[in-house]
């Protein structure tokens, strides 16, 4: 705040300028008492780690405060072809400062085969596409506005990747799933390409109740630990054997065996994979949109490397199992997770990304 916002301005008075009459003079005392008495704007409490002269936002009433932890394993395999991103702040990214009109955050993980060159391609520019294609100002179509930012954003990586990746001698052949997880606010819009997963825990109460009863009753119900967790899925996977991929496979031309692209790819959408587009594999995302409330407790995001060993609501549990042993320790119940996928056999590279939702 300037120091003196408060006091007048100079005047210069000219020498043939006539002297301020009594009645001016009241009135520019008046005008100044006017300001005086104007509340001045609060100033916005710094955040731990923030210098000062940064540019602070205040946290919104009412919005759940987003915290991401990952852990990955290599498994059997020689090398980890898995890359993630964690962005609980997205809004540095953006080109224009949205102040404390939304908080925007991001989290994704990429399963690479073929190489790990897509996978992180994806990881290191999808978030940036992302933030430069995102929509700015207020808009009462912001649900589509958001949905269309995110498949032009997938479009955009998967050309990029493949215009540098047909740039190569040899031509790189890599490719990646992708499940990105974008909150804006207490709005999660999951994008998602392949057999990556993601899903959320969601406490209801037991036994039959409405929906009204439920949610006024949820404290008391948590508290006697009548709460049970419901799995909910925030992606849809993508492989050739699914109906409606096979045959969007077989109209461009491409064939299935073995429930495999031409025997070959086991997805039927991906970044990358240049040598597969022209049969019908395609970088489309499914789009999902959920309201988060209250009665959330965290979202996983996975590789199919942990899908392979665990249910989802086998692994809704076993992170809830750890995190009530161990007081709300999320980072403990990721790292355990991962560590239970290797050890009941996974060979493949296993990534999680758990992500706790809190009021």
């Amino acid at each position: 705040m300037d120091l003196f916002d408060d006091l007048p301005e100079p005047k210069q008075k000219s020498a043939d300028q006539p002297p301020t009459t009594e009645e001016e003079e009241e009135e520019e005392e008046k005008t100044l008492k006017r300001k005086r008495e104007q509340p001045e704007e609060e100033e916005e409490p710094e955040r731990e780690g923030e210098e000062p002269g940064d540019i602070k936002k205040v946290l919104k009433e009412g919005v759940p405060v987003l915290r991401g932890y990952v852990a990955a394993r290599r498994g059997e395999r020689e090398e980890m072809q898995d890359a993630h991103v964690l962005q609980p702040d997205l809004s540095g990214a953006l080109p224009y400062d949205v102040g404390s009109r939304c908080r925007v955050s991001y989290f994704a993980v990429f399963d690479g085969h073929g190489g790990a060159r897509a996978s992180r391609f994806a990881a290191e520019h999808l978030h940036r596409n992302l933030a430069e294609k995102f929509p700015a100002g207020k808009t009462e179509n912001v649900d589509a506005l958001i949905k269309k930012c995110l498949v032009d954003t997938f479009r955009q990586t998967d050309e990029d990747f493949l215009k540098k990746a047909s740039s190569q001698k040899p031509a790189w052949k890599d490719g990646s799933t992708a499940t990105c997880m974008l909150a804006v606010d207490d709005v999660v819009y999951v994008a998602n390409l392949g057999d990556s997963r993601a899903v959320l825990c969601r406490m209801q109460a037991a036994g039959r109740m409405g929906a009204a009863g439920r949610m006024q009753a949820a404290g008391r119900m948590q508290a006697a630990g009548r709460m049970r967790a419901v799995t909910l899925a925030l992606s849809n996977e993508h492989n050739p054997t699914i109906y409606k991929e096979r045959m969007r496979i077989q109209k461009a031309g491409g064939t299935v065996r073995d429930g495999r692209v031409l025997g070959i790819l086991e997805v039927s959408r991906s970044i990358g994979d240049g040598q597969y587009k022209r049969c019908g594999v395609i970088s489309t995302p499914d789009l999902k949109r959920c309201q988060l409330t209250a009665n959330d407790r965290f979202i996983i995001l996975a590789c199919d490397g942990l899908f392979k060993v665990f249910s989802a609501d086998e692994a809704v549990n076993f992170v809830l199992g750890v995190v009530q042993e161990e007081e709300q320790r999320y980072d403990a119940a990721c790292q355990q997770l991962a560590g239970e996928a290797v050890r009941r056999g996974c060979a493949d590279n296993v990534t999680v990304i758990l992500v706790s939702i809190g009021y």
